[in-house]
């Protein structure tokens, strides 16, 4: 027995120690992802649950957490700030300290372009020693965050894909494509990442979560950049394969220029799988007029044992960004469909 498999067994006895759910309490709900893709997910979510935790993927080496990441070697802070933002309240409170720590200053100097909040998550990080937990429980009960956001790694992480045509004038070859950042945006067609250290630690309490969710959520967000990562830590992955939640795919609007040119809705699971093909799923999410081939979307997701669930969850303004409101009713809905232990209220 390997201690991966010890660790996970400790955590999974811990987490499933209290007591049963008491009947009409809120689901717990853990979101996975990244970027503006989470987000979006959990700016929905915390409208129908109040136990909601956000499992961040680090691996972003761009802009403002990139600068950081190298010259002080921390986790990349940028992403864990959305997601506290996301997480903020819809009162004064809320909005003003999500304004305030995605705020970017705007000089001629070594300032620019650094967010407030990414320069507060790792001074904190600093004051307490590296504590990346603890630091983020403490900007979230600044905030008055509605949720938990944790790191799904301790330690920071190099995104490298295998990409065909990266170099236009040889677009045959097959070439590593390193960072996260550059991998969003190539221009060839990605046929699968990995994480530079293979095998990386989680967070135990990213896997603790897991383990104790009602329902998991992956996506929607950058595929090969925020949403595959969590499945190429192998104790987060175990936790997914073995927790009794029920688990959600939530599909992007439109294919990402670059990383996802030309993706049909089929595509993207079916790549997901491939770099998990272990994991099953119970729900696919999509937005009913991004899916073109409804029947070729439901041969990919019984693959992985899931259902498909068409909503109008796009922003009614034509802008391929969700709409929170519409979102969170479509989670809602399919919670109170495909759940095990409601109604939730």
């Amino acid at each position: 027995m390997t201690g991966r498999t010890l660790r996970l067994r400790r955590l999974r006895r811990s987490a499933h120690t209290p007591l049963a759910r008491k009947r009409g309490a809120q689901p717990k709900v853990v979101a996975l992802g990244g970027g503006m893709g989470l987000s979006a997910s959990l700016a929905a979510l915390r409208r129908i649950t109040g136990d909601l935790t956000a499992v961040v993927t680090v691996a972003d080496d761009g802009g403002s957490s990139g600068r950081l990441r190298e010259e002080l070697g921390v986790l990349p802070p940028g992403d864990l700030r959305k997601a506290l933002a996301a997480l903020c309240g819809d009162d004064d409170w809320g909005q003003t300290w999500a304004r305030v720590i995605q705020h970017r200053f705007r000089t001629q100097g070594d300032l620019h372009g650094h967010a407030v909040g990414n320069l507060l998550i790792v001074a904190l990080w600093e004051q307490l020693g590296g504590d990346p937990v603890r630091a983020l429980d403490l900007v979230g009960k600044l905030l008055g965050a509605h949720g938990r956001v944790l790191p799904m790694s301790a330690v920071p992480l190099e995104l490298q894909a295998l990409v065909r045509g990266h170099d236009p004038e040889r677009p045959g070859e097959v070439d590593t494509v390193r960072g996260q950042a550059t991998v969003a945006l190539t221009p060839g067609e990605v046929q699968s990442v990995h994480l530079v250290p293979h095998n990386p630690p989680a967070v135990p309490e990213a896997v603790e979560a897991v383990l104790d969710a009602d329902w998991v959520v992956l996506g929607p967000g950058s595929w090969f950049s925020s949403v595959i990562p969590h499945l190429l830590v192998p104790e987060l992955l175990d936790a997914l394969v073995e927790t009794r939640a029920r688990r959600v795919l939530s599909l992007n609007l439109a294919p990402q220029p670059g990383e996802t040119s030309g993706f049909s809705p089929q595509r993207h699971v079916e790549v997901l799988a491939r770099h998990a093909p272990k994991l099953a799923l119970d729900v696919v999410l999509a937005d009913e007029a991004a899916v073109p081939d409804r029947a070729a979307l439901d041969d990919a997701a019984k693959r992985l044992s899931a259902a498909v669930e068409l909503a109008p969850v796009a922003s009614p303004d034509g802008v391929p960004k969700h709409d929170p409101e519409l979102l969170a009713a479509a989670y809602d809905r399919i919670f109170r469909m495909h759940g095990r232990i409601g109604p939730w209220r």
